[in-house]
């Protein structure tokens, strides 16, 4: 008979004491120094998606491939932003994981637009394609001085 009274009112001091315990006042925490929505992330985004975007703009004019535009707009975003967070690392600020997200969520933005725009430009075709690079060996000329991309 006890062993049947333990079973049947087990569960209810457990709730009991668990609910005393839990009842006692948390503290406060104090405002974050780094918030996800800050002003500073605003920038973060804002320039790493301009500086994407330059990058690929750049990269049309010297590649036929979208790929390659891409990976230059991509790269000097990425580049810009662990930059920026390697600097604050030294001394020089206060490096954050939040400000390089922010920074790889501007990259991802800026490029997304200027491929956008690019794409209602000039289109797609044998000479744009949508990301692969022309046919090995193909060469394209940069202007009067002669300089040549190989692919």
């Amino acid at each position: 008979m006890k062993a049947r009274s333990f079973r049947f009112f087990a569960p209810f001091a457990f709730a009991l004491s668990f609910s005393f315990l839990s009842a006692a006042p948390a503290r406060a925490a104090g405002p974050d120094p780094d918030p996800w929505f800050g002003k500073d992330k605003a920038l973060h985004f804002s320039v790493s998606a301009a500086i994407a975007a330059g990058g690929y703009g750049v990269g049309s004019a010297i590649f036929d491939a979208r790929g390659h535009a891409l990976l230059l707009g991509a790269g000097l975003g990425v580049l810009a932003g662990a930059g920026k967070e390697a600097l604050d690392a030294t001394g020089y600020g206060d490096p954050s994981w939040k400000d390089f997200t922010w920074d790889l969520i501007g990259v991802a933005a800026g490029l997304a637009v200027a491929w956008t725009v690019d794409l209602l430009v000039r289109g797609t075709g044998d000479t744009h394609p949508l990301f692969t690079a022309p046919a090995p060996g193909e060469m394209k000329s940069l202007g009067p001085s002669g300089l040549r991309v190989v692919f």
